[in-house]
């Protein structure tokens, strides 16, 4: 099989400023993908972009704030009206928030992680489902968290909203897979050297764990493989 297996089709890959989002975009692209970039900080998306392009793959690169009214549903009209379909959508944008006890979470705080970790994910999913649809095999992959079926102290409220996506993502594909060619699967990457990583294990020396191309190439083998809806990649 080419090594251009993704050749004509499009990803949106999510949170892909940095880390896991960034290598996994830049690992469609060399698979032959056009790669959507979205993330808060337009600089940091063009140096993902300009990696892209030097590698001699190709990418558009759409700045937002997902927790924004609108500006979701905004983007998947501009992606149908451009491309007509969307191959590939990976929800990986998410934040940490601060690890604390459960009865001392901040009520703001708590809001702001569940409206990007969940409700931004469930409008992603709302808005894109009839892109995907039209794909001749739709494929959505969902980033996770162990925390999120292994209740770990003070991760709460993280891993409260990784639980609550991995059940919304779950039933969608359920709800899909017997009307269209849609699969539906969840990655848990496990300890990867990314900023949030080190923002909750501050002492921890970034050396001694996967890097964020590791995860990506896996990601990269699984579409190639192909998966069912269900699957669960587990990196461990």
């Amino acid at each position: 099989m080419s090594t251009q297996f993704l050749e004509g089709q499009v990803a949106l890959v999510t949170g892909a400023s940095r880390g896991i989002g960034a290598a996994t975009a830049e690992a469609l692209a060399r698979a032959g993908a056009h790669i959507l970039l979205t993330a808060r900080t337009a600089a940091d998306l063009e140096e993902v972009e300009e990696r892209i392009h030097a590698a001699g793959g190709s990418a558009t690169i759409a700045p937002m704030d997902l927790t924004e009214k609108d500006g979701i549903a905004r983007l998947a009209a501009a992606v149908a009206e451009r491309w007509g379909k969307l191959d590939i959508l990976m929800l990986n944008a998410a934040m940490l928030g601060t690890l604390t006890p459960v009865s001392s979470i901040d009520g703001k705080e708590w809001n702001k992680v569940l409206t990007l970790n969940l409700i931004a994910q469930q409008a992603l999913i709302a808005s894109f489902d009839p892109l995907l649809r039209r794909s001749e095999a739709g494929r959505l992959i969902a980033v996770t968290s162990s925390v999120g079926q292994n209740p770990r102290a003070y991760w709460g409220a993280y891993g409260a909203s990784k639980a609550a996506l991995e059940t919304l993502v779950s039933a969608y594909g359920e709800e899909v897979k017997n009307l269209s060619p849609v699969k539906v699967a969840i990655l848990d990457p496990g300890a990867t050297a990314t900023q949030m990583r080190a923002r909750a294990y501050p002492g921890e020396d970034p050396s001694t764990l996967k890097q964020p191309n590791e995860v990506s190439e896996a990601v990269a083998a699984m579409l190639r493989k192909g998966f069912e809806t269900g699957y669960r990649l587990a990196l461990g």
